[in-house]
């Protein structure tokens, strides 16, 4: 006599399977979309006298902004214009220097 195979749900296997991508997706696509759509707002709200740091760590003040250029002053004359995706943060905006 041959010994009984224990037979697999087939409906087992697709549930573990349907588990692992939700899993995947709740912990690395999920959280990575929300910020990628947090920075993208974050850059198209940038304007004229915000203080950013670019992500190469440069300090300026926003002279002008353009649809995919920012200039920022860096120091008495010495302006650059920068691609807004270089902007790594704001670190005051517009409203906050008004308050001041």
């Amino acid at each position: 006599m041959q010994p009984q195979s224990a037979q697999i749900n087939p409906f087992f296997i697709i549930f573990q399977f349907v588990m692992i991508i939700g899993i995947f997706y709740f912990i690395l696509i999920r959280p990575q979309k929300t910020e990628q759509k947090r920075r993208q707002k974050m850059l198209n709200n940038v304007s004229k006298n915000d203080e950013v740091v670019t992500s190469s760590g440069i300090h300026g003040t926003v002279v002008n902004v353009k649809d995919k250029t920012v200039t920022l002053r860096i120091d008495e004359n010495v302006k650059i214009e920068l691609e807004k995706s270089c902007i790594g943060y704001i670190k005051k905006t517009q409203g906050a220097n008004q308050g001041s």
